[in-house]
């Protein structure tokens, strides 16, 4: 790992400059530019046709549903909406687009000069300005065979799967982002969240960033002063989790002040992050528009949409994620403090979700945030990855409600259903988790206690009421947690 300075100094000493792109891959049923399936997964080079592959005298076509979802993204980004853009050829040579040229826009994108406003964990809003979003085509996928780390370094062969290529994409390019100071971190992974909701909101894309449905190439760069020149920025690629985010700015950060402390200058390049440490490392020097010989694609018409369908589609935009963030605060009785914790265990679906399955906001909200949190952060995996639905913590809670299980028992169920054992109530009937409400087996536990701790029954006999739990205790252990601690109490009192 480079040498680094320490966080807290290098943004003392160094004021951060971010710039952010974020991919989003569209949720169409076909690709940008043919009618192969745009669908995750799959045998190797199944979902392609002539165009996936560049095939000599294949021709593209614009998919109308895409241009409609980056419309959408754009309108929901404050942007103008072009009345008219062209795609070009943004030519390079790797093997994961067999064209040697990525189909994307360059000088005429689909929309520009918008904003988002992000919300802080304190509350605070922070603006992102955004410079433009642009439609785009996926490239497939390189496997490296014997490298290091899947890296090409060092591998002995590579192969390459083109599902992806031709998925439609639309990329999303901020201005640089200036003022955040020591929050930089929090900034970029805040505004990446805020658009992944976004999306999810629109339902443009499924959002999945552990499939890179949401992808972000992080730019950043030092200068010593707010009213300095920006400096040279380096850009980490393909950063697709919130932690990570943060991880690869702190890094980033810390590396660049350490070296321009030493009297050394920043190369201009790609880097790749290693989630393994939250470091990065050289890819390639970085490339310029120049670099690319951009020029109109000429298999391709003008995109031009006209200003009633433009109006039409603002019409159909949904509540954005914080207007919905703050409604559902006042609707669940949350404070300011809870939900900005719900927010940022990404849990705010998944509550939602949970109510809407009959569950009460509080107790959506307990077992989210509480054990489910909890088992996840064990796991290293977030919330939404976990082998568990909204369903099933509804279900889970009705059971307690029910009285059929207690807190601890249904602790136990979670368990069975993480394991991937069924559902709470199929959990609960192959464990024998039930709790014992027959009073034949109680009356016995109560009356073998009562036996073994006469000093007890003589303590409650003498008005100290507090001296039951001493009873229980038993009880619960010889029922293996599975009495009902109210009728237990009940049984007590009725003996003595």
């Amino acid at each position: 790992m480079a040498k680094l300075m320490k966080y807290s100094e290098a943004v003392k000493k160094f004021d951060p400059v971010l710039g952010l792109e974020v991919h989003v891959e569209l949720g169409t049923q076909t690709k940008m530019f043919d009618a192969a399936p745009n669908a995750f997964g799959g045998a190797p080079n199944t979902y392609v046709t002539p165009v996936s592959l560049g095939l000599p005298g294949s021709l593209p076509v614009v998919n109308e549903k895409a241009v409609e979802y980056a419309i959408k993204i754009g309108l929901a980004l404050n942007c103008s909406i072009a009345e008219y853009c062209r795609f070009a050829r943004k030519n390079y040579f790797y093997p994961d687009l067999t064209k040697a040229f990525q189909t994307s826009q360059y000088d005429e994108p689909i929309a520009y000069d918008g904003w988002v406003d992000v919300e802080l964990e304190d509350g605070e809003i922070f603006r992102v300005e955004i410079e433009r979003a642009h439609m785009e085509e996926d490239a497939g996928k390189n496997t490296h065979i014997g490298g290091a780390e899947g890296r090409i370094h060092g591998a002995d062969y590579s192969l390459v799967d083109y599902n992806r290529a031709g998925v439609p994409l639309v990329e999303i390019v901020t201005r640089p982002i200036e003022g955040a100071g020591e929050r930089a971190p929090e900034v970029a992974a805040k505004y990446v969240q805020t658009l992944r909701d976004m999306f999810r909101a629109l339902g443009v894309s499924e959002a999945r960033m552990e499939r890179g449905n949401v992808r972000a190439d992080v730019n950043i760069s030092l200068r010593p002063s707010p009213d300095a020149p920006l400096g040279t920025r380096t850009e980490t690629k393909n950063v697709n989790s919130f932690r990570a985010i943060d991880k690869a700015v702190r890094y980033e950060i810390s590396r660049q002040a350490q070296l321009l402390s030493d009297g050394m200058a920043i190369v201009q390049e790609t880097r790749h992050f290693h989630s393994e440490d939250g470091s990065t490392s050289p890819g390639r020097e970085k490339s310029d528009a120049e670099d690319y010989r951009y020029f109109p694609e000429p298999d391709l018409v003008p995109v031009a949409p006209s200003r009633e369908w433009v109006e039409e589609l603002r019409a159909t935009l949904p509540e954005l994620p914080t207007a919905r963030r703050r409604r559902l605060r006042a609707e669940w009785g949350f404070t300011d403090m809870e939900m900005r914790d719900v927010v940022n265990a990404d849990a705010v679906d998944l509550i939602e979700a949970t109510v809407a399955e009959g569950a009460s906001a509080a107790a959506a909200r307990k077992w989210w945030m509480g054990e489910l949190s909890r088992t996840a952060k064990e796991q290293d995996v977030e919330l939404e990855q976990l082998n568990v639905t909204a369903k099933d913590v509804a279900q889970l809670q009705q059971l307690v409600e029910d009285g059929k299980i207690n807190d601890k028992l249904a602790r136990q169920a979670l368990e069975g259903v993480l394991a991937g054992e069924g559902s709470p109530s199929e959990v609960v009937d192959s464990r024998g988790l039930a709790v014992v409400s027959d009073d034949g087996p109680l009356i016995e536990a109560v009356e073998a206690a009562m036996a073994d701790n006469p000093d007890v029954v003589e303590k409650i006999r003498g008005g100290k009421m507090a001296a039951v739990g001493a009873l229980i205790g038993p009880v619960m252990k010889a029922t293996r947690g599975q009495a009902d601690a109210g009728r237990v109490r009940e049984l007590i009192m009725e003996r003595i």
